[in-house]
């Protein structure tokens, strides 16, 4: 049994790593008890069509330059049952049929 145990935390010790994802910013909100909010328009997968996901925004000073309607490319993790931005910046625009790094 301790094996199992061992074996459970070794791979919950195993951070994934990080992913950016390209998307194009429609919106950002406040929420009346003061959570920030950020709408992102995802480009199309394999598996998923276009889609508009909403994240929170830990810190307002992650969008101090980048305008609404931008290309961004990002990173967010799954915190306290939310969708979190921990990174993004603003990134050329992905044109169709090309590759996007």
């Amino acid at each position: 049994m301790s094996v199992i145990a061992m074996s459970g935390a070794a791979a919950q010790s195993n951070e994934p790593a990080l992913v950016s994802t390209r998307a194009r910013l429609t919106s950002s909100y406040e929420e009346p008890n003061g959570k920030l909010y950020v709408r992102l328009k995802l480009l199309p997968g394999a598996k998923i069509p276009f889609t508009t996901q909403t994240y929170r925004l830990p810190d307002r000073s992650l969008l101090a330059d980048i305008p609404e309607g931008s290309w961004v490319k990002f990173t967010s993790k799954h915190v306290d049952g939310e969708n979190t931005l921990t990174s993004i910046h603003a990134v050329a625009e992905c044109k169709r049929f090309q590759p996007c790094d």
